[in-house]
Formats: structure tokens, C-alpha cells, sequence
């Protein structure tokens, strides 16, 4: 294991402190050599399979199948069938399925939590604490709401749509799957969903999890597969309502194929959030949020705090607070309780953390790494900062999806929401500011689904998430996570 965590010269705390290995074993989860799609109720083989590998290692973990288009047929008419008899369940019968999954989900928890590290290359850390916690939470909220419908504010008699299509992504595999199934559930609607290529297998655990929860057959359907599986699922004619956490660019795609037909949609796509640290803010535990803010789960986070604004009679102790936490930060095993930052999820997401990287110091941004010693196998980028960052920097308008985090300047808070809401996102924002009167009359101006005040990256089921702009449309979550699913 490697960590960005240098020695000081003269510093007698350094070797006092330093951590022993605390891996967590991975012999709590059992991986098969291969899996199938869920279809029905049951696996059975499809007839191509891909390779799903540790990012943290590059060692392959197993082979899953590869839905085409008549699996998918095959799942969809599944899902139909199962429709009927799922949305005349009367929805407390409904409610004892997601609390039973719920209830699994929890029991199972250590075996998931190490599964999801395995296959996506964030901290155990996070998966157990973060991930495991908030998808059993999510259905026992929505297990709540199912035989409360009528009461949610969508009319005496609100209806289920039919069948749900949901294409999920790779960074919160898990735990974007329990913000798409369970108010699905709870609504009545029964389900196709694909996880992302390179994180299929916690999703596979679920659908045995469904079955463990005695759910009847057909109301979840797990298809695995690249990018043409889920093209397949969202433009099936048999489908009522599709819903997408991703990209933007297949966000676009997805728009494209669903507009003219009776299918609803809701996207919830890329972001750019900015962090904005005001002069009266509490330094340390700004840093505490701007770390959290870009540096959880490798900065795979569609609403990372990547771009932070800092205000220019404090940029200097700010950032020196900054770096000063970011040479803390220890990077490498996944499954060790010591490491921060984990591996990145693929070659092909490293390879454009580094492009933009390089991108941002060729446009004359300062780069800036902790000394960091990175394992020789695997995906991994050091935690980085860049400063003298303009807003004509690629860096500061796209995003890098990694750890990387672009530093600005601002003078007054006209200034801060301006720069704040230059740009084609509108996810996230955060506030970091002693004054609640200077939270409030900021938090009003900018376009940003959620805000943050002194805290950041905080997640709540009663809560709901979602953009403006080319952060999509519709909300997950909350009351008005119910609204997507419901005629």
C-alpha cells in the first residue's frame, strides 16, 4: 500500500504515527467464476460475456454476461408481465418487500461493502459507512411511502407508469441502484435495470438479494452490459419510463430517442460544482468540506465540489490550510480502513483525468500533488490541485470526474455567483460562511439543485437531488423522488 503521507524532516511525530495495515478481508464475499442475467426471477447465461476486473490490482474478479437485444426483449416482457399483479398489490403488501430488502440489505452489508470496493476501487471506508448505510435507508424510506400514495400530493389515485427502465453509472454502483428501485417499487412499477460495464457485480448480488426477500419474479430484472444493452433497454417500445444517472453526452442521447414517444424521463447527469469560502468561514472545517467535497471516492462525483472559490483576503490561509490536510491524505489498497483515496475505476476514466491534467497546465495553470507514492498495479491518480485557474480554463468548465480540484478567486459575493453559476451545470454548490443571513441570500441566486452550507457532499433519502441546465431534470429522493414514477 501506498500513501501521500511524506515524512518531515525533524518532525519527531512522523514515525510515532504512522498506520499499520488494517485490511479488511476479502473472504467475506464469495465472487462466482461467472454470472448471468437476472431474468424473471432467475440467472440464466446470455450467450457473450465480458470481464469485470479490481481496479485497485487489474486482476480479473469474474465474467458476467452481455445482454443483446433479445435478452433485453426477454426482460422487458418479463417486467410486463410481473406489472399487473405487482401494481394491484395493495401498497402495504408492497411496503413488506422493501423492508425485507431493506432488512437483507443490512444484514448483507459487510459482504457488499466488499464487494463494491472490489469492483469499484473506492475506500471500504466509504463503501461501509456511506454506500452500505444510505441503499438500506433508501428502502425503508420508500417502503414507507408505498401505502401512502394517495396522501404524497400527486392526487387521490396515483397510478404506477408500467415498467421502468434504469441505466445506472459506475461510481456509486449500489447505491444509485437503491435511488432507482425502491420508489419504483413503492410505486408499483416493476423494473429493467442495467448497471455500468465496470461495476456490474453488486447489482448481481441484489437481484440474489431479491430472491433471498421472496420477491415475486419479474418485478426486478438485472441486464449486464456496455453501452449498446442500455441503448436497447431505453428504446424499447415496451418500456414507460426510463431513468439515467450519467453523462451528459449519453444524457443528450438518451433525450433524443425518448422525445416524440409517451415514455416520461428523468436525467441526472454531470456537474461543476463550486465551493465558496468566504472570509468569516471556519478555516478548518472549510478544508474538512473541500476535501470531502473533491476527494470522496476519488472524485468520482457528479456533484464534487471541483471548483473552489475561495475569497481573496483568505485564498493565502486557505490554501495552506489545504495542502497542508492534502499531504494527510493516504492513497492506495481500497480494502485497507486507513486509505482515503482509492483507485480510479478504469483505464479509461484515468486516462482522461490525466489528459484534462495536462490540458490545465498547458493553459498556464499552477499544478500542485502531495508527495505521493502510487502502487505499480492498478488505476491511480494523486489527489491535485491547481491554482491561477481563470474561468476559460478547461479545467474549471469541464468535468474531470477525478481528483482534481481547480482554485479560484472572488472579492465580493456579486462576484461568488457569478463565477459560481458560470457554467453548463447546475448540480451542486457550497456555502462556507459563519453568517446565516449571507448563506441564505446566496444559496437564493444560485442555480444549483442542491446547496450545501458548511458541509458538503451529505446525503439524506427525505431529501431530494437533482439539476438545472445540462445537470438534467427531475428529482431523486424524497417525496419528490415519488412524482417520476407515478401517472
Amino acid at each position: 500500500m501506498a500513501a501521500a503521507h511524506p515524512h518531515h524532516e525533524g518532525n519527531p511525530r512522523d514515525d510515532m504515527f504512522e498506520y499499520a495495515p488494517a485490511p479488511e478481508s476479502r473472504s467475506v464475499v464469495e465472487i462466482a467464476p461467472s454470472y448471468g442475467l437476472f431474468i424473471d426471477g432467475a440467472f440464466d447465461a446470455g450467450k457473450d460475456t465480458f470481464k469485470t476486473v479490481n481496479p485497485a490490482t487489474e486482476e480479473v474478479l469474474t465474467e458476467v454476461a452481455l445482454a443483446g437485444p433479445e435478452d433485453v426483449d426477454r426482460a422487458v416482457a418479463a417486467a410486463r408481465r410481473a406489472s399487473g399483479p405487482w401494481s394491484a398489490l395493495p401498497g402495504s403488501e408492497r411496503a413488506k418487500y422493501l423492508f425485507r430488502i431493506a432488512r437483507i440489505i443490512q444484514e448483507r452489508s459487510r459482504e457488499l461493502a466488499v464487494l463494491e470496493s472490489l469492483d469499484n476501487g473506492k475506500p471500504i471506508r466509504e463503501s461501509r459507512d456511506v454506500d452500505l448505510p444510505l441503499v438500506a435507508a433508501h428502502f425503508f424510506y420508500y417502503a414507507g411511502w408505498a401505502d401512502k400514495l394517495a396522501y404524497a400530493g400527486f392526487g387521490p389515485e396515483p397510478r404506477p407508469l408500467g415498467v421502468a427502465a434504469q441505466v445506472i453509472p459506475w461510481n456509486f454502483p449500489l447505491l444509485m441502484l437503491a435511488w432507482k428501485i425502491a420508489p419504483a417499487l413503492a410505486t408499483g412499477n416493476t423494473v429493467v435495470l442495467k448497471p455500468a460495464e465496470t461495476t456490474p457485480l453488486s447489482a448481481l448480488f441484489f437481484a440474489d438479494v431479491c430472491r433471498q426477500a421472496e420477491l415475486p419474479a419479474g418485478v426486478v430484472n438485472i441486464v449486464t452490459g456496455a453501452g449498446d444493452t442500455g441503448r436497447h433497454l431505453v428504446e424499447h417500445p415496451g418500456v414507460h419510463k426510463v431513468a439515467f444517472t450519467g453523462s451528459t453526452e449519453v444524457g443528450r442521447e438518451i433525450a433524443g430517442s425518448v422525445a416524440g414517444t409517451a415514455k416520461r424521463l428523468t436525467l441526472e447527469l454531470g456537474g461543476k460544482a463550486a465551493n465558496i469560502v468566504f472570509d468569516d468561514a471556519p478555516v478548518d472545517q472549510a478544508v474538512e468540506g473541500i476535501v470531502n467535497g473533491i476527494f470522496f471516492n476519488q472524485g468520482h462525483v457528479c456533484c464534487a465540489g471541483s471548483r473552489l472559490l475561495i475569497q481573496e483576503s483568505v485564498y493565502d490561509e486557505v490554501l495552506e490550510a489545504l495542502k497542508r490536510r492534502m499531504t494527510t491524505l493516504r492513497v492506495g489498497d481500497p480494502l485497507d480502513k486507513n486509505t482515503d483515496i482509492g483507485a480510479i475505476n478504469s483505464a479509461a476514466q484515468l486516462a482522461r483525468i490525466r489528459e484534462l491534467s495536462d490540458v490545465g497546465a498547458q493553459e498556464g495553470a499552477q499544478r500542485w500533488s502531495p508527495p505521493c507514492e502510487l502502487p505499480d498495479h492498478g488505476f491511480w491518480f494523486a489527489p491535485t490541485l491547481f491554482t491561477g485557474v481563470t474561468q476559460a480554463h478547461r479545467i474549471a468548465r469541464e468535468e474531470i470526474f477525478g481528483p482534481v480540484l481547480s482554485v479560484l478567486t472572488f472579492r465580493t459575493p456579486a462576484e461568488a455567483v457569478e463565477k459560481a453559476n458560470n457554467t453548463p451545470y447546475g448540480l451542486s454548490a457550497g456555502i462556507w460562511t459563519e453568517k446565516g443571513s449571507r448563506i441564505l441570500a446566496v444559496a437564493d441566486k444560485l442555480r444549483a439543485g442542491v446547496v450545501w452550507a458548511n458541509t458538503f457532499n451529505k446525503f439524506d433519502p427525505t431529501s431530494p437531488f437533482g439539476g438545472y441546465k445540462e445537470s438534467g431534470y427531475g428529482r431523486e429522493g424524497g417525496r419528490h423522488g415519488l412524482e417520476a414514477y407515478l401517472a
